[in-house]
């Protein structure tokens, strides 16, 4: 008995004293739970909306005010036409807008009966399904709380409201997991693969044959990331058309613009696996930081199971690091609602710089330790 309770004891220091062993012990729970905690989130909170108010009267300025009164919505944007409601769509400023018609006042005095248009973006169907549905209870809230008062009449006053929903009016979910499959693929494929595989020349110690070389470093480099860059491309084409044709998913914008984003989201991953190769000593610490520091937050942070605007203000600091929280947005947007250079510029200029400091911080610290 004494010799299993010194086993135990000496087991109990080895634990202690072994940082990574305490990591996975406690580290990776508490960064689960919190993860889980708090970004998996269906509910409706502070969703940004687009006005397009036509009517300018008191009681369509007082339906507004009705549908703001919630933490649910808060209208991002004043429209002046229904043109720029696609514009501001692309852009993904909003996830719907409310479209008062002229005489709104004026039709329900004298035909006992308005219409109210919602649009949503649907490229998320639950998402989009569920705002709709909030929209119209507000709006229909509204008509009882305010038939008496406003309008000297109690239902049947009625108020129709028409919900379209954009750019997936059938609610394929398809529309929702092919875009963001290409995004977490690329994101495990470039940056695992990648870090696995200089680690793995700096582990064996066959670094030092091909620094001693007449090769410069950035060559060695390339000669490791380029395959992995050919073969990740290769594996998103094959995604779009697969879904395209099997799924039905379409492919709306300039399929040269599509190639460019996905070339530079595989590059700023790839960069990504080449930093983490210079921080892990060993391929078992570059596979769990691939793994644990980066695929569970890009699946639950990224935006593209559980909305970022329903996450505490912390985590939504934390998605701005995340490269694929921009391209989830690109991609979507390219994909679903063919948009242009133009109104995805913010999200690409944000890669690049993402791409062009990686590569820095790595040049930097790619500094192989002989012996």
């Amino acid at each position: 008995m004494d010799r299993l309770k010194g086993i135990i004891k000496k087991e109990f220091y080895h634990i202690f004293r072994d940082k990574r062993t305490l990591l996975i012990l406690f580290g990776i729970p508490i960064v689960q739970i919190v993860l889980f905690g708090f970004a998996i989130s269906t509910e409706i909170k502070e969703v940004k909306v687009a006005l397009l108010n036509q009517s300018k009267e008191v009681s369509s300025h007082q339906l507004v005010n009705k549908i703001l009164s919630t933490s649910y919505f808060k209208v991002d944007e004043i429209l002046e036409n229904e043109e720029a409601i696609n514009t501001s769509f692309k852009k993904g400023r909003i996830k719907a807008a409310i479209v008062i018609p002229p005489h709104f006042e004026e039709d329900i005095l004298k035909n006992k009966e308005a219409k109210v248009q919602i649009i949503c973006d649907a490229s998320d169907p639950n998402t989009g399904t569920q705002i709709g549905a909030f929209l119209e209870g507000q709006i229909q809230s509204f008509l009882y709380e305010n038939a008496q008062k406003t309008f000297g009449s109690s239902p049947p006053i009625q108020i129709n409201t028409e919900i379209q929903m954009r750019y997936n009016p059938e609610l394929k979910s398809a529309y929702t997991f092919v875009p963001g499959l290409i995004t977490i693929i690329l994101m495990l494929i470039c940056t695992m693969m990648t870090s696995i595989a200089i680690t793995r020349e700096i582990e064996t110690g066959t670094m030092e044959v091909l620094l001693a070389s007449p090769m410069h470093p950035s060559i060695i480099i390339l000669g490791k990331v380029i395959p992995y860059l050919a073969l990740s491309f290769s594996i998103a084409v094959f995604i779009l058309f697969l879904g395209k044709f099997v799924f039905g998913v379409p492919i709306l914008a300039h399929f040269g613009l599509i190639t460019f984003e996905i070339l530079l989201y595989c590059l700023v991953v790839l960069a990504l696996g080449i930093f983490i190769s210079t921080v892990a000593k060993t391929q078992q610490l570059a596979l769990m930081i691939s793994l644990f520091a980066l695929f569970l937050p890009t699946m639950l942070l990224s935006g593209f199971i559980f909305p970022i605007h329903n996450m505490p203000l912390p985590l939504q600091m934390v998605t701005k690091v995340i490269p694929a929280t921009y391209f989830n947005i690109i991609i979507k947007a390219l994909m679903l609602k063919g948009a242009t250079i133009s109104e995805i510029l913010k999200e690409t200029l944000v890669l690049a710089g993402m791409f062009v400091v990686l590569v820095g911080v790595s040049i930097k610290r790619f500094n192989i330790r002989l012996g």
